[in-house]
């Protein structure tokens, strides 16, 4: 058997608070590391160069796919791992990448990202989103990003039914999600400046009014964000497709974040007749029912996200939803139905 080399490919810009734990976490595993720099003036590049990375400086057109496929272009490797400056790799359960390019026949292989969030570091445990993407992939097959942000990978007509869906448990941990660091980066306002450019191509997708939803959802403007996510769940039933669970979850979250919990504790259901096993629908619900005090309905959707559990790569999953969290609502809405509320 032919040993499988990886190939580390990555943009960046201004990244030194975070890129050497990056690369120290893949310095092991990795045959080279290709990195596209547009515009760096900090240390970023220096530190790069101490781990003997190919930099190629690249002018940003606001296209992150097209930023990703140079990079691509510039690759040797068998394999691609691609990541994020603020991400890193769970080292110690690297082998479990090595094992799989050995060994499988995919195309892509899924990785969990464990992507941080609150309002500044050190970070707790317990405020995490989980979701697996493709994070590697086979070089020299015509895989592509698409997109001009929140890029995804595309593969070729010719490969699609021969796509295999391949997973394996090896974390890749996301900090650029902290309060305080996207103020810094003004990710928002470059998020937003991009997402307005695709949204007037008449032919974009519905999910960038859902990334726009995001944006707004993080900044606080909930009527915006809750309009957007609704014209993202229309264009997708105009498309003759069933619109995405992370519209949902967005949606729910939003009518949460905005105390409709009536409404939404009966609303809720119509998601959860599309997606009955995505934990984070019913622990949104039983939120509701809790908010509105109906604690025997509150204890069942709890009782149900427990049965579930977490480990679903299909959906993105809010840490402690299938376990701590469930758990933590269940006991409060026991006390409240033998302790009158004045105790409580």
């Amino acid at each position: 058997m032919t040993s499988q080399t990886i190939s580390l490919c990555m943009i960046v810009k201004n990244e030194e608070d975070f890129i050497e734990q990056c690369l120290q976490s893949v310095q092991k595993l990795v045959n080279e590391i290709i990195i596209v720099d547009t515009g760096s003036s900090d240390q970023t590049i220096n530190i790069c160069k101490n781990y003997n990375a190919s930099i190629f400086s690249y002018e940003w057109n606001d296209h992150f796919a097209e930023a990703r496929n140079y990079g691509l272009s510039k690759a040797s490797g068998n394999w691609i791992l691609w990541l994020d400056a603020d991400e890193k790799l769970e080292v110690q359960k690297s082998k479990l990448i090595q094992d799989a390019i050995q060994q499988t026949n995919a195309l892509m292989i899924y990785m969990p990202i464990v992507n941080y969030y609150g309002q500044s570091l050190p970070i707790q445990e317990e405020d995490a989103f989980i979701y697996y993407q493709p994070r590697l992939f086979r070089n020299h097959v015509g895989i592509r990003f698409t997109n001009r942000i929140h890029e995804t990978l595309q593969l070729p007509q010719s490969l699609e039914s021969s796509h295999d869906i391949v997973s394996i448990d090896t974390e890749i941990y996301h900090y650029g999600y902290f309060k305080k660091i996207t103020d810094q980066r003004n990710k928002s306002r470059r998020n937003l400046q991009v997402l307005f450019k695709e949204f007037q191509d008449s032919s974009h997708s519905p999910w960038i009014e859902y990334h726009l939803a995001s944006e707004f959802y993080r900044l606080k403007e909930y009527q915006t964000a809750f309009n957007y996510i609704n014209k993202s769940i229309l264009g997708f039933l105009q498309q003759g497709y069933t619109p995405p669970a992370l519209l949902y979850r967005l949606k729910y979250d939003i009518l949460f974040e905005t105390k409709s919990y009536e409404v939404a504790s009966f609303s809720i259901d119509k998601a959860l007749l599309l997606y009955p096993d995505y934990v984070d629908l019913h622990f949104l619900k039983g939120l509701f029912l809790f908010q509105i005090k109906n604690y025997p309905a509150a204890i069942a959707s709890f009782d149900k996200c427990l049965e579930l559990g977490e480990h679903h790569t299909d959906y993105l999953i809010t840490r402690g939803a299938g376990s701590f969290k469930a758990e933590h609502y269940k006991q409060l809405c026991l006390k409240a139905m033998i302790v009158p509320e004045s105790d409580l």
